[in-house]
């Protein structure tokens, strides 16, 4: 499953590039433009929430959070993972989804797996350009990996 957020109305080729052959793909808010969620679902069935600066009208239809299962696991996906309150997570919740920080980040937090796929679309200070990848294993074992994208 391919995960993506902040392109902030950049898909970059890169970043389409690693996401062919995802299964699905989370968008997690800052999309900036809804031709990058059609061109995402291209690939993939995409789910987004909208980011903080999603704010044109183009944007009112996609939920602030979103709660789904996939191949048997409970996915949470929300732009601020700061905004999140731990006891509002659905029961069996397995996986947490954000953007917002820039920053990729992968962390187990009390059996929860927190991803953050980083930014796609445009550079903020010095941190990395960014998409990754969920991995679920027949076991219903989770794994993620960020993929930092390869652009001058």
């Amino acid at each position: 499953m391919g995960l993506i957020s902040d392109t902030h109305g950049l898909l970059r080729a890169e970043a389409l590039d690693y996401l062919q052959g995802s299964a699905h793909i989370i968008h997690a808010g800052d999309i900036g433009d809804a031709e990058i969620l059609r061109r995402l679902e291209q690939i993939a069935p995409v789910i987004a929430v909208r980011g903080n600066n999603d704010t044109e009208s183009w944007a009112r239809d996609i939920p602030i959070t979103q709660s789904v299962v996939l191949a048997g696991i409970s996915i949470y996906v929300i732009h601020d993972v700061k905004t999140l309150r731990a006891d509002s997570l659905p029961a069996q919740t397995r996986v947490v989804v954000a953007g917002h920080s820039h920053k990729p980040m992968i962390e187990d937090r009390n059996g929860i797996l927190y991803l953050n796929p980083g930014s796609a679309g445009r550079r903020r200070f010095k941190l990395p350009l960014a998409v990754a990848e969920l991995l679920i294993a027949p076991d219903g074992t989770v794994h993620s990996n960020i993929h930092e994208l390869d652009v001058s």
